[in-house]
Formats: structure tokens, C-alpha cells, sequence
């Protein structure tokens, strides 16, 4: 019996030793965006589409066009190695015309939807911090988290028919998000970069006023969360190091 008390005691010293020796996990990071750098971009979109008789599943018959533009500049400060903080604005502009088409869901179900117009426009500015990691040793290669504080506002008018059965609705919009955008950064030279960057989580706040015939007016509040990758928020754009 001792011996094996002195047994259990000889396996036990170890292994608390080795409880109190402090962890490192030897990760060695260089200075990727070094202190003092100024960090200026900007990153522009820009789709158009045209449809003429165009069929997608339950729709035939689809004529219309539609752009998107969106441009989006920014300038931020290196406070300290590879911590960057500033601010970016926004100013985005959509429209959707559809001069006609048919929604079949059966063999007697059918709508049609003609003289369709919408265009609005939203503007907004934000807060940003940026955290940057090298991968590995190249300083060519990175990727930062990006945590952005966004207020902003738009307008927006939507028209439908024509003579006597024209309606249509004005509305003023105002908005707060909150969100992490992680990053891939890939420098050109010492001063140039291109990099991509896509919304994984954040909290959206939305609050509209609509208008329908300068007679009805309507409220509407929405709130939304958002904790996946949303391929929808893909950004490419290029930045200046100075």
C-alpha cells in the first residue's frame, strides 16, 4: 500500500508542474499596416440588366431594365501596429422599371403586373476600426476585421398603372446597423492594395415613412439580425497606403 501511495504521488508532481507552467501559443505576429499609415479607398458598383420576354420558373413574358450604383469612399489612421480606426460614407441609387409580365402559378391562375417604376437613393456614414493579421510572414498577403457603427438615411418613390389607375407611394427612410466585416487585403506594391470584404453579423435598424397618393400615410419599423455570411454583401475596392 505505501508503495503505491508513493506511486500515485510520483505520477501527480508532473503533472502539476506542468498545470502552473504558463501557455504560449508562439504565434508570432509582424507588423503587417505599421503605425502611422494613413489608409484611403474607395470601392464602386455598379450592375445594370435589360429583359425582353424573359422567362424565370412562374414568371413569362418579363420586359423591363434595372441598375445599381453604389460608390463608397474611406480614410482611416494606423494608431498603432496593424490597428487602424476612421470612417467611410456611402451613397447608393437603384431603379427598377418593368413595363409588363405575366405570373403563372397554374393552368387558371394567372397575374400580370405592368407599368412598374421604382428609384431611390440612400446615403449613409460610419465609424470603423480594423484589426490586421499577416499570413504567416508575407507582407504582401493579410485579412482584417472590420466593426462598423452605420447611420444613414434615403428616399425612395414607387409607381404603378396609368390614367385612372396610377397610384403611387413616397417614402423617407432612416437607418442603423451594426456590423462586422471581415476581410482579404492583397497589396500591389508598398503603397497600393486591392482588397474583398463581406458582412457576416450585425443588428439592422430600420424606420420608414411612406406616403401613398399624398393622402394615406404609414409607418414602419424593422429590426433584423444577421449572424451568417450574406454573399449579397460582397465588397471590392482599392485602397492607398501613405
Amino acid at each position: 500500500m505505501p508503495a503505491l501511495i508513493l506511486l500515485a504521488l510520483a505520477f501527480a508532481m508532473p503533472q502539476k508542474a506542468r498545470a502552473q507552467e504558463k501557455f504560449k501559443r508562439d504565434i508570432e505576429q509582424i507588423s503587417f499596416v505599421p503605425k502611422g499609415q494613413w489608409i484611403a479607398g474607395v470601392s464602386v458598383n455598379y450592375t445594370q440588366s435589360s429583359q425582353d420576354n424573359y422567362q424565370f420558373l412562374v414568371i413569362e413574358n418579363l420586359n423591363g431594365d434595372a441598375y445599381t450604383f453604389k460608390v463608397s469612399p474611406m480614410l482611416m489612421f494606423a494608431f498603432k501596429d496593424n490597428l487602424a480606426a476612421g470612417g467611410r460614407v456611402a451613397y447608393s441609387r437603384q431603379r427598377v422599371k418593368l413595363d409588363g409580365a405575366d405570373v403563372v402559378l397554374g393552368g387558371d391562375t394567372e397575374y400580370n403586373v405592368d407599368h412598374l417604376y421604382s428609384i431611390s437613393h440612400n446615403y449613409s456614414v460610419a465609424g470603423a476600426f480594423r484589426n490586421y493579421i499577416s499570413l504567416g510572414n508575407s507582407t504582401r498577403f493579410g485579412i482584417f476585421n472590420e466593426v462598423q457603427v452605420q447611420v444613414g438615411g434615403g428616399q425612395s418613390k414607387l409607381e404603378k398603372g396609368q390614367g385612372v389607375d396610377y397610384t403611387g407611394t413616397y417614402e423617407k427612410n432612416f437607418h442603423l446597423n451594426i456590423g462586422v466585416a471581415p476581410g482579404l487585403v492583397m497589396f500591389l506594391n508598398n503603397y497600393s492594395a486591392i482588397e474583398v470584404n463581406v458582412g457576416v453579423l450585425g443588428f439592422d435598424y430600420r424606420r420608414t415613412k411612406a406616403t401613398t397618393d399624398r393622402i394615406y400615410v404609414a409607418h414602419r419599423d424593422s429590426k433584423s439580425g444577421n449572424f451568417r455570411i450574406n454573399l449579397f454583401s460582397i465588397t471590392f475596392g482599392c485602397t492607398f497606403y501613405i
